[in-house]
């Protein structure tokens, strides 16, 4: 029947014609929430964000809140976009939980990313922070200071690991003096040996 061009296209007798005043149809505008392509665009331009993760952010409302939950504190834009798709996102999924019942605000968030900033933690230990701060709650800064998870920056004590390390594997330092690019295994094992401490730069420079 769907197919007969008989049935396809004529009037409904039942269905009457809608006329709407134009200053209705505008004060209607006015009371609408930003809408979704909207706030796409603006997180694009505004936040130099990638139309992809702009898209991500947008395409629920409490996604897009939460996001902007973290902004007005000094916070980069595109770093938190980061965080909140790939970390906080990523375990919402795992655990088939919405952005509302996330155990983890925003302002935790910010607190993290801030330490990772300012050198107190490095990004592997942040998602560790995350994790704890995701099953027991608490303020991260606290957590960092009560579990001893400050990075270590302190040239000395990477130096002794690096020549622990470098003692241990002599093959191994032949085999990166001839073919530099080895230098990340060392790299690795040295964070493997701090607990994933050590400042990853200082460690690249010093290696």
């Amino acid at each position: 029947k769907e197919e007969a061009h008989d049935y396809r296209y004529f009037p409904d007798p039942d269905l009457l014609p809608l006329e709407f005043e134009q200053s209705w149809v505008d004060e209607l505008a006015s009371v609408l929430p930003e809408l979704p392509d909207e706030k796409k665009a603006r997180f694009v331009s505004a936040f130099a964000l990638t139309p992809y993760d702009a898209a991500v952010l947008v395409a629920e409302q409490e996604r897009a809140a939460y996001f902007e939950g973290h902004l007005g504190g000094g916070s980069d834009p595109k770093t938190v976009a980061n965080w909140v798709i790939n970390e906080i996102l990523g375990r919402l999924n795992k655990e088939g939980r919405a952005i509302d019942d996330c155990p983890v605000k925003p302002e935790a968030n910010v607190a993290i990313l801030a330490m990772i900033a300012d050198g107190t933690i490095s990004g592997k230990i942040a998602k560790d922070v995350l994790d704890i701060v995701w099953t027991e709650g608490g303020d991260p800064r606290a957590v960092v200071e009560a579990r001893g998870m400050r990075q270590v920056t302190d040239t000395g004590a990477i130096e002794k690991v690096i020549d622990e390390v470098i003692a241990a594997n002599p093959e191994k330092v032949q085999q990166a003096l001839a073919k530099p690019t080895l230098l990340g295994w060392f790299v690795g094992q040295v964070m493997k040996a701090s607990g994933g401490k050590a400042n990853p730069q200082a460690v690249n420079e010093m290696l």
